[in-house]
């Protein structure tokens, strides 16, 4: 049984007992980052094996984890934080377990994509999920431009380190729509800041943020929802 695990974006307390009873259960953990995984296991007196299992792994390894399979084992695939799978490595493991016919389960738990869009105050009855634009400037733009005529919310994951030019890029290209950037979910820093792309980015130029973010960006000629901001 390959079981897909998710687990808390970052308040540790964010996983659910079914997940918990996964972990105890499995005979191995498959996972990103051991240090990270590990820290949870910790949290929760739980003591496994660890594979490494990322988006630079080879073929090999995921015959590795087939095999295993088909010896009887229990593996658990987590991420380093969220549903596996969403912008994150694993794809690779599950698809071969699916094609050789191996028994797979997967669990409910957080996501910083449904978090984020339930918290932004944008639409929630209709939304796209695109992951990370490119870095590259010119090619995000053309991205951003692929996605102009969408009526649905759409929502990106961004590095602190491009935000500003990607609110930017989407500023130029989609217009001076309502979005909202979340960052640090569930951890004690959260925040969300929500208003006219023009005012986020003054925000992001006049007080850099650290962090993951979640970028949500309201879709093509939809109304205004969200209450204007007082000016500071």
């Amino acid at each position: 049984m390959l079981t897909i695990v998710p687990t808390p974006i970052g308040h540790l307390s964010d996983i659910t007992l079914r997940a918990l009873e996964a972990l105890k259960s499995a005979d191995m953990v498959l996972c990103e980052d051991t240090r990270q995984t590990q820290k949870l296991l910790q949290h929760y007196g739980i003591a496994k094996p660890l594979f490494s299992y990322h988006e630079h792994s080879s073929a090999r390894k995921t015959d590795e984890i087939i095999s295993l399979l088909k010896e009887g084992k229990r593996l658990a695939l987590v991420s380093d934080g969220g549903t596996p799978l969403v912008s994150d490595p694993g794809f690779q493991a599950v698809h071969a377990a699916i094609a050789e016919g191996l028994p797979l389960e997967v669990l409910p738990g957080p996501s910083a994509v449904m978090t984020a869009l339930v918290a932004s105050g944008l639409p929630t009855d209709s939304f796209s999920f695109l992951g990370f634009l490119s870095n590259k400037g010119q090619k995000r733009k053309n991205e951003l431009k692929a996605l102009a005529e969408r009526e649905e919310t759409l929502i990106f994951f961004e590095s602190p380190f491009r935000i500003v030019k990607a609110l930017e890029d989407m500023f130029h290209v989609l217009g001076d729509r309502e979005a909202a950037v979340a960052r640090e979910l569930t951890k004690k820093f959260e925040e969300i800041l929500r208003g006219p792309l023009s005012e986020l980015i003054q925000d992001m130029i006049k007080k850099p943020r650290k962090g993951e973010m979640v970028v949500l960006v309201a879709g093509k000629d939809r109304k205004s929802v969200l209450p204007k901001r007082s000016q500071a």
